[in-house]
């Protein structure tokens, strides 16, 4: 089954050759920890884009990790000033990444446990739905009661006093990729295998938000991007052009920012909506080694990117856009990438720009870039994080 699942549906394998694109030349997938950003990978400037476009014990666990420490090692601000990105991560790294992603450029509002921002004040909330991809639906072969969807779901089941969900909501259909059942409790599920931002308008959204649903004060967790990255980055290895490219990343972008004013039209949800999401992590600890995964080859992933340079500038563009959109709409970022790297098929490589010491454990599973079980147990602490401060 588990075989099958890979060779079926190589969009599944959510953005495989992101880390291919981020580490050319040295810009790392970790970038945070850093500031400075490839040349032309900053949102105001590159490729000419528009800076327009833009159950009671396992809620204890969650909540328990959550509030445990910060995400990262940085000590955030400066001399005790605002939390920054790249002061969360500084001291995460053996040798700190110098290229990568420029958050702070946007001033986001950066949580105390770093491992998120903190633009929303999550309260009250009657209805949880989460959208996205296959990391949502979780995949094998992680058990279903370990999908971080399912672990989130129970703590805040507890946290916001909501009708569970259960047993067969938290599974993943694994003939069709979604949740077996979309309703359960207060709790709703359109994410699906291989999703990209081209499916939340006109699929997951209208999907999940029916009339009779608006009413309530609803929260949003989604985890969307890998998968248009992977798209991207195929056409890259087809040769296509940077005009096409750049359109591609722009676009991708821009749905991702229609879906989100989509949730926030005036009068849509009279009582609220809040927002969270992921930005886009990647497996290979910055080092673009898609071979340390066995079964990269099943989706074509050893096949090289003709200009990975150019690749980078798109992909570290598109994940700054995220933090962006969430500043400008008030909306909430887990820092996935960051909080993943070094937790990779390189984890062990001294020499990796994400490298965080000996006995860093591996948190992706065989099939290259789903998460293990702990993966899962650290992203639902991320959003419980973020959701519960």
């Amino acid at each position: 089954m588990l075989l099958a699942f890979l060779r079926s549906s190589p969009e599944r394998l959510r953005g495989a050759l992101f880390g291919v694109a981020l580490t050319s030349l040295g810009a790392s997938a970790c970038g945070t920890s850093g500031t400075v950003a490839p040349t032309g990978a900053s949102s105001t400037s590159a490729g000419g884009a528009s800076s327009s476009v833009s159950s009671s014990s396992s809620a204890a666990s969650v909540a328990s990790t959550a509030t445990s420490g910060p995400g990262g090692g940085g000590s955030g601000g400066a001399g005790g000033g605002p939390l920054t990105v790249s002061g969360c991560f500084a001291d995460d790294f053996v040798k700190p990444p110098s290229f990568g992603p420029n958050y702070d450029q946007f001033s986001p509002i950066v949580g105390s446990h770093c491992q998120g921002t903190n633009h929303q004040d999550i309260t009250g909330v009657e209805r949880v739905v989460f959208l996205g991809d296959s990391v949502t639906v979780g995949t094998p072969p992680t058990f279903s009661e370990d999908f971080y969807r399912a672990k989130l779901a129970d703590a805040l089941a507890a946290k916001f006093k909501l009708a569970p969900a259960n047993l067969v909501w938290k599974s993943a259909n694994l003939f069709d990729g979604t949740a077996i059942v979309k309703e359960s409790g207060d709790f709703a599920s359109c994410s699906k295998w291989g999703a990209r931002t081209d499916d939340l308008l006109p699929k997951q959204l209208p999907d999940c938000f029916g009339a009779s649903t608006l009413s309530k004060k609803t929260l949003v967790v989604m985890t969307m991007g890998g998968n248009d990255i992977h798209a991207l980055t195929k056409k890259a290895i087809a040769n296509g052009t940077d005009e096409e490219l750049w359109q591609l990343t722009k676009d991708f972008v821009k749905r991702q920012r229609e879906a989100l004013d989509w949730l926030q039209a005036p009068g849509r949800f009279p009582q609220g909506v809040y927002v969270v999401f992921a930005n886009m992590y990647e497996f290979t600890d910055g080092t673009g080694k898609v071979e340390s995964c066995n079964v990269s080859g099943l989706a074509g992933f050893d096949k090289p990117v003709p200009a990975p340079a150019k690749l980078a500038e798109m992909v570290v563009w598109a994940n700054e856009q995220f933090i962006k959109m969430a500043v400008e709409t008030k909306t909430d970022v887990i820092f996935l990438l960051e909080t993943f790297c070094g937790h990779g098929f390189q984890a062990n490589n001294p020499d990796g720009p994400c490298y965080r010491g000996p006995g860093s454990e591996v948190w992706f599973d065989l099939t290259c870039i789903h998460p293990t079980p702990k993966g899962h147990a650290k992203i639902s602490e991320l959003f419980y994080s973020v959701i519960d401060e």
